[in-house]
């Protein structure tokens, strides 16, 4: 039996105490038994089944020899790094869901866990319950990883897909999610891309093996999309989804997260509601596709517990978890080709041949709105190019990148 501290008591760190409960058995099995010793919060919780562990001073965890893991779900970059770097200097080892510890200290937190012989883990961190992490170190360990792209933001999925199927306008959709507990009262994080952008950059750093910024992540959201935007996604049967992307083109790397037109050949296009869905595409293996939970309670504390029994199976080791210090560099998006859709004010029959001069030949258009039309691209060109192609447009409503 391993002892473990739980560091905050929140949504997810309850439902890391429900997970190692309900599955007590399972957990004994198959990593020796997990027995959650010290939970850190300032709150006290009576009645809860769990009240009598709570602690308010994290040193009591610190100065416990048997604390061998902590499972750290406070969220945030400040006591969370503070804590969680502590323990490592100690040989405890430390499982996360926090995304933006990860993103901004998780290379230098991995360096000091194989410093001490313990393990910093973070499955939860990206996919939720989705296997993402271990998947990319472990499962395609023996593949070149050549481009990652999905949803990665279950609040902004099920914004969109409310939008899509009932053509509801943005901000009565928010509303909603918040009402249904899947958008903050403060979304901002969610709706701005800026959860997903954390995500794809920890991503992007275990696929180049070098530290990639979020800062560096060109992010966009999807609060200026209208249901003028899905009635033309309807008439040509693509879906709007918010999409986290990675791309390996030569020796450039690109990661970006911003809403875009999806095929319905394509299995991320079908991915509804709070779910998430990744695809991989590596060298050997060609495409996969990964599909779940990527939040909430449950989902995100099972991958949690996941990470703790690998660590009270691997006392006194260090579990390779994919980070590196070492900086790596993302390209410019101007120079990353793909297509794009728009919307113009005007006529298809009068302006047709204008945005063809402008774009190139070859491309479809669809009529929705009166006095405006949708111009589909069907060859990609560069961003910085099709910007300065914009410029010579005129009457141009808006634009959609095509996956």
């Amino acid at each position: 039996m391993t002892n473990i501290a739980i560091l905050g008591y929140g949504t997810v760190g309850s439902g890391v105490a429900e997970v190692i409960g309900t599955n007590a058995k399972l957990v004994e099995k198959r990593a020796g038994g997990l027995y959650v010793k010290y939970i850190l919060d300032l709150r006290e919780f009576p009645g809860d089944p769990y009240e009598d562990r709570v602690v308010h001073d994290f040193d009591v965890i610190l100065a416990d020899p048997e604390i061998k893991v902590i499972c750290e779900t406070m969220g945030g970059a400040g006591a969370a790094y503070k804590f969680s770097k502590a323990a490592l200097e100690k040989g405890i080892s430390v499982c996360t869901s926090n995304k933006e510890l990860v993103e901004l200290h998780g290379a230098e937190l991995s360096r000091i866990a194989k410093e001490h012989n313990c393990s910093y883990l973070f499955e939860a961190s990206v996919g939720g319950g989705i296997p993402l992490i271990r998947t990319i170190v472990e499962g395609l360990a023996a593949e070149k990883v050549e481009r990652i792209c999905g949803i990665l933001n279950g609040t902004t999925n099920f914004i969109l897909t409310k939008m899509a199927g009932e053509g509801a306008e943005f901000a009565t959709v928010l509303a909603e999610a918040q009402e249904h507990g899947y958008a903050e009262k403060d979304p901002t994080a969610d709706i701005e891309g800026h959860d997903a952008g954390r995500k794809i950059a920890i991503l992007a750093s275990l696929v180049t093996g070098k530290k990639i910024s979020f800062n560096d992540v060109y992010t966009e959201g999807i609060t200026k999309l209208t249901p003028v935007d899905f009635a033309y996604a309807k008439a040509i049967g693509m879906q709007i989804k918010l999409i986290a992307l990675y791309d390996e083109q030569g020796d450039k790397h690109y990661a970006m997260v911003s809403p875009r037109l999806i095929g319905a050949e394509s299995p991320i296009s079908c991915v509804q509601g709070v779910f998430n869905g990744v695809m991989i595409h590596s060298n050997m293996l060609d495409d996969s596709m990964y599909y779940g939970r990527g939040a909430g309670r449950k989902a995100t504390a099972s991958a949690v517990v996941g990470d703790a029994m690998a660590c009270a199976a691997s006392i006194g080791e260090t579990i390779e978890n994919g980070l590196s210090e070492e900086t790596g560099d993302l390209a410019n998006i101007g120079t990353y080709a793909q297509r794009y859709f728009l919307r113009l004010k005007g006529s298809k029959s009068v302006r047709k041949a204008e945005v063809e001069n402008v774009l190139g030949k070859g491309h479809i258009v669809f009529d929705i709105e009166k006095d405006e039309f949708g111009f589909l691209m069907d060859n990609a060109m560069e961003e910085t190019q099709f910007m300065a192609k914009l410029e010579k447009l005129q009457g141009v409503i808006g634009y959609i990148r095509v996956l």
